[in-house]
């Protein structure tokens, strides 16, 4: 896993270091020394700590005046043990809505395993954006990982399943991927008019 970086392609345009407004502003990395891990495995210190054990993350674009974020995430999403839907609200989301943002994306190509408990967060995070057209968007869940939210019955606040995981979303920008993902959300909307 030490070898999985955060995607790095728009690192020209946004950096959460740099952003005045995002939880990780001013922090340094050392790309040479590994400290952070996810069990007994090391993870690229690229990636930022935000309170879980097992699930981290990074913040690899926002835009405050479209009012969207993409968060990729790496590791083990376990709500049952860690809790880690309650760091990712409070100490990630909470802090990206004091910004106006309203529109999530968070990119699931490295979370393994989701293990579920209470959906109260979640619930909340999507209270907290719904009156501003806001939504959240898990892209490129494994089957069984969407298999596992949906018996806690997350499709209720999250927006994920093969429709979203077929987002090509290293070879986009920004902008053209939340343009995808609410045509996608339009249309099933009216599919079920």
């Amino acid at each position: 896993m030490h070898d999985i970086e955060p995607w790095h392609g728009w690192r020209d345009e946004y950096s959460a270091e740099s952003d005045k407004k995002s939880p990780f502003f001013g922090r340094k990395y050392d790309e040479f020394t590994f400290s952070n891990k996810i069990y007994n495995y090391f993870i690229h210190p690229q990636w930022d700590f935000f309170g879980s054990e097992t699930l981290f993350g990074k913040i690899l674009y926002v835009d405050y005046k479209r009012h969207f974020a993409l968060i990729e995430l790496i590791g083990e999403w376990n709500d049952c043990i860690t809790n880690d839907s309650m760091f990712l609200k409070r100490d990630l989301a909470d802090i990206l809505i004091k910004h106006n943002i309203s529109r999530f994306v968070v990119l699931c190509d490295n979370v393994l395993n989701f293990h579920g408990d209470d959906d109260s967060y979640y619930e909340e995070w999507y209270e907290d954006i719904r009156d501003d057209d806001g939504w959240i968007c898990l892209v490129n869940t494994f089957d069984h990982v969407s298999s596992e939210m949906k018996k806690y019955r997350l499709y209720n606040y999250l927006h994920f399943g093969p429709e979203f995981n077929a987002i090509n979303w290293r070879t986009k920008k920004p902008a053209f991927i939340i343009d995808e993902i609410e045509d996608i959300l339009n249309n099933s909307q009216k599919n079920l008019l």
